[in-house]
């Protein structure tokens, strides 16, 4: 048992119930929408999200891990408004999302640097986990940090470094956006661990992007969760693959190791509504529900592997 914040309260871990590991409300960009959208309704898009989050509910889903943070728009008062509209668990991240460089407050801050002072980064983040989020109330509950393409540039390993040490100071877990063609889940849980993180406490973000076996063995050997997290992104790769992968994966001995999600938003400022529904049909909230579960189950996939998978890995996870 372990105590897990959630937006509207504390909760016992034991209370997460079936849990999607990866899952936005608003991905947005503040100052293009305050500066560039003058058709926002604030009050319209909570009222959207209300409704997808207890559509969500109602297909069985009872929690989802919410991994929008500080460079995908996280603004907690909005969420708030959300979550007191529904009965689904909503737990808050803190970390920074980059690919390249850190935002320019951090540039000539930190050790060495222009204001020689201990990794910045790491304060904010232990702020956001054991005293709240701004002045919301709201404590974060683990951690986000990206490794993508461009790989491990000075501000990526400088974000994941302090992301490592805000987790072993705290004992929060980590989940990172990872690029699976490069490998760079590998990169990620050997940098984590330098900086004395349980790698047993790391979900490897996107690994469900990649049907390479050994690449996804080896992550869940080394300790990590699986993050089979964005199921309905046919662009990247269609469900058929993603579930014969998981199908193998659980037929090696890894179903404690991998946890599911859609990587989707109530809203995301991407694409239009219209564009999203035309480009990515499979691409909501119900997916794993309607489609991806019977699949699976089709296909061998026992009805204990998916309890592991939803329920008892993102309990470990915190646990």
């Amino acid at each position: 048992m372990a105590e897990v914040q959630t937006v509207t309260g504390t909760i016992d871990s034991s209370e997460l119930g079936r849990t999607l590991v990866h899952e936005h409300i608003f991905v947005l960009s503040e100052e293009m929408r305050q500066n560039y959208d003058t058709a926002w309704d604030d009050e319209e898009k909570i009222a959207d999200a209300v409704a997808k989050l207890n559509d969500l509910k109602d297909a069985g889903i009872d929690t989802i891990f919410d991994p929008t943070v500080v460079g995908l728009g996280r603004y907690i008062p909005r969420v708030q408004r959300v979550a007191e509209q529904t009965d689904l668990n909503i737990v808050a991240a803190t970390g920074l999302y980059t690919f390249t460089d850190l935002p320019h407050q951090f540039e000539h801050r930190g050790p060495g640097l222009l204001v020689d002072e201990p990794e910045p980064l790491v304060k904010l983040f232990v702020r956001d986990l054991e005293e709240g989020i701004a002045d919301t109330g709201v404590k974060a509950a683990f951690l986000k940090c990206a490794i993508e393409s461009p790989g491990l540039t000075e501000g990526v390993e400088r974000t994941m470094r302090a992301v490592g040490q805000a987790s072993a100071q705290t004992g929060a877990p980590i989940t990172v956006h990872t690029n699976p063609r490069t490998g760079s889940g590998l990169v990620a849980q050997r940098v984590l661990k330098e900086e004395g993180a349980d790698l047993g406490k790391v979900i490897i973000g996107h690994s469900g992007d990649s049907t390479d076996l050994d690449y996804l063995s080896q992550i869940a050997e080394n300790g990590s969760f699986l993050g089979m997290d964005r199921f309905g992104i046919d662009a990247y790769l269609p469900t058929e693959p993603r579930v014969d992968t998981i199908v193998e994966l659980v037929r090696r001995g890894y179903a404690d190791r991998i946890t599911l999600a859609h990587d989707a938003a109530c809203y995301i400022d991407y694409f239009t509504q219209e564009e999203k529904a035309q480009i990515q049909p499979n691409w909501h909230f119900r997916h794993i529900s309607d489609d991806v579960i019977p699949m699976l189950l089709d296909k061998g996939v026992t009805e204990d592997d998916i309890d592991t998978m939803l329920v008892k890995n993102p309990r470990r996870y915190f646990e």
